[in-house]
Order: structure tokens, then C-alpha cells, then sequence
């Protein structure tokens, strides 16, 4: 005789069944989610990269002016008259002692020969204010010459960086004139005072006009090198990290740990000069070293990271 079950006791065991297979679907399911977040999170860093340099970098002062004849001296007459004639032009290329023009001193009643005004050296006539029919006095000027092919370029610097400039300092020279060529100069003069009104100081830099492509009245871009450093390593200023007071860069090395990775290291280092985006690293780098120099500014040292551009070199000459 087969055993009897009462319906609501069969129906207890249903809901017991049910419930122990949901605590054990759970179970299930919490452990795998706890194996899902005890599992590491690596984050890659993308990068750009490039390779520190050992050359040269040079600081300099951009500063501008005209350019001026180097040699210029007014002829004068003798004697005080009347202009009537004149031998020269604007331009012209005379020797010493070449004639420029004849004032005649005669006046009513008097009458005498006309005296000729000479020109004191050789050089090119730049200005000539004489004009025939003028008269004239033995102050005022006939006509200005500049000596040569003798050429100045005349700046203003201002006080503040009165400290960084010296004798025989190299020049680069541009002009719009000559767009692309670079004309070579130096330092040949600094003023012993100060404008008290611009407060400025001017300076004379002689210009080698090969050729003789440059013209008094000419505008000139310079840059006046003002300190030059050689075998020293650089990089783009664009690398350095500011954090807590002190200078980092990150360089790209292989994880030690995985061969298969590359990661960011951090390097503590001291710069010197900045110039044009070209920073000098006097200490913590050595060249050759790859630099992140896009990119490193979420990293911390040890990050993983991918290059995915290395850009060139600088040159190693600035």
C-alpha cells in the first residue's frame, strides 16, 4: 500500500526546493562578480615620444631697427653765395676731391670767382639739400656722403636687459626685403648712457652687406646672441612637468616585469635656459634617452603606456 502525501506538506517541500536552488544561483552569480572586480584594471596611457639631443643652444635678444651708413660726413662750402651749379645727384658715387658744386660769393657792386665745393672723402652721395639758385652760408650743408659700403644697424635696448649686452656679440640680421637670406653682424658699439625718456640704450651693430644688397633707411629684424652653450642636452620645452615645486620629464623604458610593455618613467631634472620652445637640461637626463613629450600629463611613474608616434629630434644646433 503506497504511502499517502498530504497536499499541503508536498506543496512545502515545492517552496523549500525552489528557495535552495535561488540561494545557490546567487551564490553563483556573487562570486563570479567578486572575481570580476579583484581582477586588475591596467590603464594604457597613448603617447608621443622623442630623443633627447646633446648640441648646442643659444639665448639671444629680438630686437629691431635701421639701418644706417656706417661713415657719413656733409660737405660745406668755402665761401657763402649763391648755388649755381651743381655736379652731383642723389646716389652717385664720388671720389675725394671730386667736385660737388660752385657757389658764387659775388654781390652787388662786387664781383669775384665762383668757389667749388669738394667733396672731404669717397662714398655715395645719400642727401643733397643744395639746390641751384639757393643761397647758402658756410654752416649750412651741401651735400652728405656716406663713406664706403660701410653699413650700421641702430637698436634700442631696453634697461632691463642693458646687463646682457656686450662688445663683439654676434648678430643674425633679417630683413622683409630678403625674405629666407641671413646677414651676419656684431656688436661695434653700446651708448655709455641711458634715454632718460625711453629708457633705453642704443646700440651700433656693423652689417656685412655682401654684394651690396642693403641700403641706408633699409628696416632690420636682429637677434643679438647673448649667451651660447655647446654639448649640452635639450629638448622640447613641451616635455617638462610642473609638480609640488620641483621639474620632471618621463621617459619611455621597457617594463622590467613584462618585456612585452613599455612603461613611463619619472626623472626629476634641473633646466637652464628656454629658448623658442627649446628647453636645456643641466641635470637628471642624458642624450639618446626617449622623452614623452605628448601625453604625460596624467602619468604617474610606472604607468603603461603605448607610443604611437615618436617625432624627430631636435637638431643639434639651435
Amino acid at each position: 500500500m503506497k504511502p499517502i502525501i498530504h497536499p499541503s506538506l508536498f506543496l512545502l517541500l515545492i517552496v523549500l526546493s525552489t528557495a535552495l536552488s535561488f540561494t545557490a544561483c546567487n551564490r553563483e552569480k556573487k562570486a563570479g562578480s567578486e572575481a570580476v572586480q579583484t581582477a586588475p584594471d591596467i590603464s594604457i596611457f597613448a603617447v608621443n615620444t622623442t630623443m633627447a639631443v646633446q648640441g648646442q643652444i643659444r639665448d639671444y635678444l629680438a630686437l629691431s631697427g635701421d639701418i644706417v651708413s656706417g661713415t657719413t660726413v656733409d660737405t660745406f662750402s668755402d665761401v657763402a653765395g649763391k648755388i649755381t651749379r651743381l655736379y652731383v645727384s642723389i646716389g652717385q658715387r664720388v671720389s675725394r676731391n671730386q667736385a660737388i658744386a660752385e657757389v658764387d660769393p659775388s654781390r652787388p657792386g662786387m664781383n669775384y670767382l665762383p668757389g667749388v665745393a669738394r667733396a672731404p672723402i669717397a662714398g655715395t652721395i645719400v642727401a643733397l639739400p643744395a639746390q641751384v639758385g639757393m643761397t647758402i652760408s658756410q654752416s649750412l650743408p651741401l651735400a652728405r656722403i656716406a663713406g664706403g659700403n660701410a653699413l650700421e644697424l641702430r637698436v634700442y635696448v631696453a634697461e632691463r636687459f642693458i646687463s646682457k649686452i656686450a662688445l663683439r656679440q654676434p648678430c643674425e640680421i633679417t630683413l622683409d626685403a630678403y625674405p629666407g637670406e641671413l646677414f651676419r653682424g656684431s656688436v661695434v658699439e653700446i651708448s655709455p648712457v641711458v634715454d632718460p625718456a625711453s629708457r633705453t640704450m642704443e646700440v651700433k651693430i656693423n652689417v656685412e652687406n655682401r654684394n651690396a644688397q642693403l641700403k641706408s633707411g633699409m628696416f632690420a629684424k636682429v637677434k643679438i646672441v647673448t649667451e651660447r652653450k655647446d654639448r649640452i642636452v635639450k629638448l622640447p620645452a613641451g616635455a617638462l612637468v610642473q609638480r609640488f615645486g620641483k621639474t620632471y620629464v618621463f621617459t619611455a623604458e621597457t617594463d622590467p616585469r613584462d618585456p612585452a610593455f613599455r612603461v613611463a618613467r619619472q626623472k626629476v631634472v634641473v633646466p637652464g635656459i628656454l629658448v623658442d620652445g627649446v628647453a636645456e637640461i643641466q641635470e637628471g637626463l642624458a642624450p639618446d634617452e626617449e622623452v614623452i613629450i605628448r601625453g604625460q600629463t596624467l602619468l604617474e611613474d610606472g604607468s603603461r603606456i603605448n607610443v604611437i608616434d615618436r617625432v624627430a629630434p631636435l637638431s643639434d644646433t639651435n
